[in-house]
């Protein structure tokens, strides 16, 4: 039978008499026929417990219906509700009218005990009246007999007394009414519909219960089972049969709930150990109208949790801590700047803290959101900081967070450091090596022990995050001088890289200037292309020893863009107006006195290098100098300028 068809059957009842009383079953079960399926069992005790046995291995069955010893026999045999016919004042009145029409020596026979009210009874008719109880039929048996030899003419009692009565010559009046099989089989019913309502309650708590990832179990007052869902049968290694009615603390000492049972109290998120897993368990008292009948456990997969919370994390993150850059958008070929980026590449495969060199505008941070990018947390937060940007009390705080009132003036609620912040995802720590010294001995905890400590408080919070940090230092100098830890050193500098300076790569130029004109041009919304204005600054970087790097190549691009915004793109650069307008590429009392000691070698070796690259372009473009002039990203007049230098 369906769930459905089960939740929409009638009631299904036998009424269980060998005596008068099926008699009057027969005649009121038709008038029940719309609210409950009623079926009569003309056998008793033995007999019909053999019968009722069978039927509830092959048939629904929901309550039983019978009366006195028969009714008291299968209470005791069998597990489904028996529901006693019971006699009320009314049938006792009937019955002794009818008697007291007979005879005045009347007795009465019930099943069980026997009814002082009955002595008004007798004060009322004045009458004289025995009563007589019996368990068992040879106890109404001998009942009847011992009245007989008194005198006794009509006995009063239910069908198996009556019976008795009239085999030994006395008048046997019936105790039972109408009424009271009426009144027995109502409350039949309402069993049945009772307890079908809790069958489906306890079926839709169970359907949960198994649907649910938590670990459930209920016990009640004596710790058995009565309760396990199957993530609990998972977690205790046994099936819900084999756990219903055992104490829980015999199948899982370490789950026990006997603590809660005795003192009633909740025991929440709890941390445990259980054989190879680490669970999170809450014990919870049972009350029942403000009694407690029990205790349920319910854990956690600690895993679990970290993988809600992650999610959580990673839907609310803030947009400004999302990397914008890949490892594919750093522009340059040159041999020192490709071994960069191909270490990044392998370092990105790891979770191992990577500690970036380089001087200030080489591209560090970029990099650093590259190697997150290409790593397996890049779809998680990249959170950077530049450790020389703040003072140490207010680095200290945005690092590490603070609990409510760790300080004067701090926020409600207190605050989630930047550490915390990048939890499952990357730090870049820039300019690291500007990190005051008490800040670097609790940064060095955060890498050895994976956890972050804020301020006011005495609970570490664990914390999953990938370290990046750079700097323009060279920080074994600042660890000989004592500005830098030298174990927080070794815990940085397990993977390196080092991004070379622009002028150590003075080829990637052509390549870096256009890709930054470019980005420029966009930014500014301009329709412009590179033109002429690139072939005319190109000349000039290459002699330029760049002291800002990619950082200040970018901003004299731009400043040059939006001067030269309304230049026709075949239009040629005037040479003085370059001068005055980025006078530092043509500055010549720039160089320091090494430059000068170094400028007559180095300088040569550059023009030298730069004179063999154009003729070598020349010569792979047949001496068609329009072509090598678009090649080289230089305008006639310069190439002409170049060679004629040569000479």
């Amino acid at each position: 039978m369906t769930k459905t068809n089960q939740a929409d059957r009638k009631p299904i009842i036998w009424a269980v008499s060998v005596s008068r009383l099926q008699l009057l079953f027969h005649k009121i079960i038709p008038s029940y026929s719309s609210d409950a399926d009623i079926q009569v069992i003309d056998k008793g005790f033995d007999e019909a417990l053999d019968i009722v046995q069978e039927l509830m291995r092959t048939q629904e069955v929901d309550v039983l219906v019978s009366a006195g010893a028969n009714g008291a026999y299968l209470r005791t045999h069998v597990d489904i509700p028996v529901i006693l016919v019971k006699v009320g004042g009314f049938d006792v009145l009937y019955a002794l009218s009818k008697a007291r029409e007979r005879s005045s020596h009347i007795a009465i026979v019930t099943y069980g005990i026997v009814h002082q009210e009955l002595k008004r009874f007798e004060a009322l008719f004045d009458l004289n009246i025995k009563q007589r109880s019996y368990k068992t039929a040879d106890d109404a048996g001998k009942c009847v007999s011992e009245l007989a030899h008194q005198g006794i003419e009509v006995i009063i009692g239910p069908g198996l007394v009556t019976e008795l009565a009239e085999q030994a010559g006395l008048i046997g009046i019936f105790l039972y009414s109408k009424s009271s099989v009426r009144e027995a089989l109502d409350h039949a019913i309402e069993l049945a519909r009772v307890a079908r309502t809790e069958e489906a309650r306890r079926e839709r708590l169970n359907t949960i219960l198994r649907s649910l990832d938590e670990g459930v179990v209920a016990v009640d007052m004596q710790e058995c089972i009565q309760t396990l869902n199957p993530a609990m049968e998972r977690l205790l290694g046994i099936s819900g049969a084999q756990g219903l009615g055992r104490r829980l603390s015999e199948i899982a000492p370490g789950l026990g709930l006997k603590r809660t049972l005795k003192n009633g109290n909740n025991e929440l998120e709890v941390i445990q150990r259980i054989g190879s897993r680490t669970i999170v368990t809450n014990r919870i008292p049972i009350l029942e109208q403000g009694a407690q009948t029990g205790a349920v456990l319910s854990f956690h997969d600690s895993t679990a949790i970290q993988r809600v919370e992650r999610n959580i994390r990673s839907k609310t993150r803030p947009h400004h801590f999302l990397a914008k850059y890949k490892l594919s958008d750093l522009v340059g070929d040159s041999k020192a700047f490709s071994h960069a980026r191909s270490l990044a590449e392998k370092y990105a495969k790891t979770d191992a803290t990577v500690l970036i060199g380089g001087e200030s505008g080489t591209g560090k941070e970029l990099l650093a959101q590259g190697i997150h990018n290409a790593s397996r947390r890049k779809h998680h937060r990249f959170v950077a900081i530049n450790c020389a940007a703040f003072p140490e009390s207010l680095l200290e705080s945005e690092l590490f967070g603070y609990e409510q009132g760790a300080f004067s003036g701090s926020r409600q609620g207190g605050k989630t450091g930047l550490v915390e912040t990048a939890h499952t995802g990357t730090l870049f720590l820039d300019e690291v090596g500007d990190m005051p010294i008490a800040l670097q001995t609790r940064l060095l905890r955060v890498l050895q022990e994976k956890e972050v400590l804020r301020l006011g408080s005495n609970e570490p919070t664990p914390v999953d995050v990938r370290v990046i940090a750079a700097t323009n230092q060279n920080l074994r100098e600042s660890i000989v001088e004592g500005e830098f830890r030298q174990d927080l050193f070794y815990r940085l500098n397990i993977l390196a890289v080092q991004l070379p300076p622009l002028r150590q790569r003075p080829e990637d130029l052509p390549a870096l200037s256009s890709h930054l004109l470019n980005q420029i041009l966009h930014r500014h919304h301009s329709k412009r292309t590179e033109g002429t204005l690139l072939q005319a600054l190109l000349p000039y970087f290459q002699d330029y020893p760049w002291p800002g790097n990619v950082r200040e190549l970018e901003n004299i691009i731009e400043r040059s863009v939006v001067f030269y915004s309304d230049l026709e793109p075949d239009q040629e650069v005037d040479e003085g107006q370059l001068r005055s307008l980025i006078p530092e590429i043509f500055d010549d009392t720039r160089s320091s006195i090494q430059e000068e000691q170094e400028s007559n070698s180095l300088r040569a070796i550059s023009r030298s290098s730069e004179i063999n690259h154009i003729l070598k372009t020349l010569e792979h473009c047949g001496g068609n100098q329009a072509a090598a002039c678009k090649r080289l990203g230089i305008g006639r007049t310069t190439l002409w300028r170049k060679l004629n230098a040569k000479r």
